[in-house]
């Protein structure tokens, strides 16, 4: 146990109401900021993308006993459904029999931890706007509007979960050696709604991420408890096929029916939703150092905002809080110790699922849907249930197993090498699971 600290905790998301919950079960009084309303008391605003649970996220929720709570309210998620343009239907299972992703409403988690937050003892302040930090004391700032009166809040330590537009973090960069890079994205998203049947059941596979894939853009759709699906639309700003270009219903309706046939019965409110929704912007965002002294920390999003096609953003950032426990009950009280092995230990693989999230749209958008991704797959899945000791595809490595994340990368970029050697075998299409094959990859992994 730590010595008891008063610690305040910027930000009332998912990252920053999990943290809460570690500090406070490590004996220390715990304070939460949030400038937003409680998230328990508004509706959300049209502009969320459902979160996948996978083993990281669950390891950090079962390390405090909240992993059975919370799956009560995710639906198992163990493939993907492909729908072509043509209108064929292929499923990809992700991983072995029994594993799956957990499809999880961001509204709903977000005011479900909040409740088991409180039920702990920590205490929340909405509506608070924090507007600067000062480092070397750990004292917050607070008041209505930047250039009004601000109150000082004096705390031992400052954890900033405050998100990739952290105050916390801004207050960081006016440090000297600060290094801090912002990239957005070329592609946007949107927010759309599949309802539930009259009955309250699903109109397609509950089970399944389903995927539009259609180039360099695709809609996407997890499932939610109440039978509905959150969709998503991510497509550039500009261009031919873009958001600059759907300006009216006409040019909607007639882009869905080219691209999206098979979503018409499903999707009714489209040009309601569409239009009424934003138009969201994506952004990765990586900086270093995390830490200032034994003081101030960065975690989550503040410390390195990713893009969401990997489904990491919020698993990554829980694995932040696994690795900070582990060093909290490694050095006690020397919480020098544990920021600097903190930030050394995550900062490489918060950088290698940023590469691969970004990866991974090209994957889901453009190679769902490709003969020669679709059998290399195949090839590695037969494989790897031949050879489990000696190949794991990287998508189990990223989403089913604790590997660090830099290392998983670099093993898969190595498998990628091998498989594109073997796809150049003569009829490989043909003879994909023969003797040959397997000895070839055999030999390519000496």
């Amino acid at each position: 146990m730590q010595t008891p600290q008063k610690i305040a905790v910027v930000g009332s998301g998912l990252v920053g109401t999990l943290l809460a919950i570690y500090l406070k079960r490590a004996g220390h009084t715990v304070h939460v900021y949030d400038r937003s309303p409680d998230i328990r008391t508004i509706q959300f605003s049209g502009r969320s993308i459902n979160l996948v649970m996978s083993n990281r996220g669950w390891k950090a929720l079962e390390d405090v006993g909240l992993d059975a709570e919370i799956r009560k309210i995710g639906i198992p998620v163990d493939k993907r459904a492909i729908h072509l343009q043509d209108g064929k239907l292929n499923y990809q299972f992700y991983g072995k029999e029994g594993e799956a992703i957990f499809s999880l409403s961001r509204g709903v988690l977000n005011r479900k931890m909040v409740d088991l937050a409180e039920a702990e003892g920590v205490k929340f302040f909405f509506e608070h706007k924090i507007w600067d930090v000062n480092l070397a004391t750990a004292s917050l700032y607070e008041g209505e509007s930047e250039q009004g009166d601000w109150t000082e809040l004096k705390y031992d330590k400052v954890f900033g979960a405050d998100g990739a537009f952290s105050r916390i973090r801004h207050r960081m960069q006016r440090q000297s050696m600060f290094d801090y890079s912002q990239e957005f994205m070329q592609i946007g998203y949107k927010e759309l709604h599949i309802p539930a049947n009259a009955d309250g059941s699903h109109k397609i596979d509950k089970n399944s991420l389903h995927i539009w894939p259609r180039g360099n853009f695709m809609l996407m759709a997890l499932s939610n408890l109440d039978g509905s699906f959150t969709c998503t639309l991510f497509m550039p700003f500009k261009g031919e096929n873009s958001f600059e270009s759907l300006k009216d219903e006409a040019a909607l309706a007639a882009f869905f029916a080219k691209y999206f046939p098979d979503t018409k019965e499903v999707i009714p409110d489209l040009v309601r939703d569409f239009f009424k929704n934003p138009t969201s912007y994506l952004a990765i965002m990586k900086c270093f150092p995390w830490t200032f002294e034994d003081k101030v920390a960065l975690i989550g999003d503040s410390a390195h905002a990713i893009v969401p096609f990997y489904g990491h953003g919020m698993n990554a950032g829980f694995e932040d809080i696994t690795i900070l426990n582990e060093l909290i009950h490694t050095y006690g009280d020397d919480w020098n110790a544990i920021f600097s092995e903190y930030e050394i230990s995550r900062k490489p693989n918060a950088d290698a699922i940023a590469e691969l999230s970004r990866r991974n749209f090209e994957e889901m958008s453009n190679k769902t849907a490709d003969s020669n991704f679709l059998l290399q797959k195949k090839i590695e899945k037969w494989f790897s249930d031949k050879h489990p000791d000696k190949w794991m595809p990287l998508y189990s490595r990223v989403t089913f197993s604790l590997q660090p994340y830099s290392e998983a990368m670099a093993i898969g970029d190595f498998q990628n090498e091998i498989m594109q050697e073997v796809l150049k075998i003569e009829n490989i299409e043909k003879i994909w699971d023969s003797e040959q094959v397997e000895n070839k990859i055999l030999e390519l992994l000496q």
